[in-house]
């Protein structure tokens, strides 16, 4: 299935200056934003700390539940609405006691003395000492960048370095872009974040692959067009199938992100902004890093991918 002509000649090439300045914009706002807000909002997970999650009966606000919480001293408490229904809410402290069910109790008992008995239900409780909480930031942080290593040696084998390095610039694009949007609209950074990113690259990355691909096989068929003619040629080939692709996957993400709940919420939103930038710099982010590097140093590249097997 394709719908968009075999036959379509996008000037892609051509714009990738615009491209360029465009992502550079994206990245200094997500990195203002990071460095304003100290750096990223870091869960339960990573912090450390206990999380309550209560529903009441009805309607209430964040302000109240802190004014009912306030004689038991549990420190920077953060009060959190959790899904689209304005009763029910996270809870998060600092702290850590061993005695967490006595917490979860005093926090019910409090809550039912100012709301009313039979008003207040405790869904969930959670609680991560800072340790651990450390020991994990470090471990998701290793995650994602033994992800970016790998990439870049198994693409610096399929293809040649340049084209490694280009793949890489654009995974490291959609991660800080996406991280900034977490900073900008206050959401966490949990294991299930770390998950979605790593998701982000593999999804950013596939689709690179294909384009990279398709760069080989024309250089050899059309190589005497030119290097920039060639890669505008195996985007807008390959166009039909990235524009179905990231289509029917952003349908069944912005149905998890509308619809999934608060459970899924911040992952799918992760997932949603990740699919959109990683097309994006798929097209125009890894391909004008690699037709820089090949002005630079002409004929490099035609050399090598029309020697290079499989």
């Amino acid at each position: 299935m394709q719908i968009i002509r075999p036959d379509i000649n996008i000037d892609f090439a051509g714009k990738t200056k615009a491209a360029v300045i465009i992502s550079l914009v994206f990245i200094v706002i997500a990195l203002g934003s990071l460095v304003i807000q100290g750096g990223p909002r870091y869960g339960i997970d990573f912090a450390g700390g206990t999380l309550i999650q209560v529903k009441f009966a009805e309607a209430t606000r964040a302000a109240d539940i802190k004014d009912a919480l306030q004689s038991l001293q549990l420190g920077s408490v953060t009060v959190q609405q959790f899904g689209d229904e304005a009763n029910e809410f996270l809870i998060r402290t600092p702290e850590t006691s061993a005695a967490l069910e006595r917490l979860t109790v005093n926090v019910e008992q409090a809550l039912v003395a100012h709301y009313g008995p039979e008003t207040v239900e405790i869904r969930r409780t959670e609680m991560v000492g800072p340790q651990v909480g450390q020991d994990l930031r470090e471990k998701g942080f290793l995650a994602l960048l033994y992800a970016i290593i790998g990439t870049l040696i198994y693409i610096s084998w399929r293809f040649e370095f340049r084209f490694a390095i280009g793949a890489i610039v654009a995974l490291v694009h959609d991660v800080t872009i996406t991280l900034g949007f977490f900073s900008i609209f206050g959401k966490e950074i949990d294991l299930p974040i770390i998950a979605a990113f790593l998701a982000i690259i593999g999804y950013s990355l596939n689709d690179t692959i294909i384009i990279f691909d398709r760069v080989r096989e024309n250089i050899g068929k059309y190589g005497k067009e030119g290097f920039a003619a060639t890669v505008n040629r195996s985007i807008n080939e390959t166009l039909s199938r990235t524009i179905l692709t990231s289509g029917t996957t952003l349908l069944v993400v912005l149905a998890l992100f509308i619809f999934g709940g608060g459970v899924i919420h911040d992952f799918a939103f992760a997932l949603l902004v990740g699919i959109i930038v990683g097309t994006y710099s798929t097209i125009f982010v890894a391909t004008a890093l690699v037709l820089w590097w090949e002005k630079r140093r002409p004929g490099k590249i035609e050399a090598a991918l029309a020697h290079k097997s499989l």
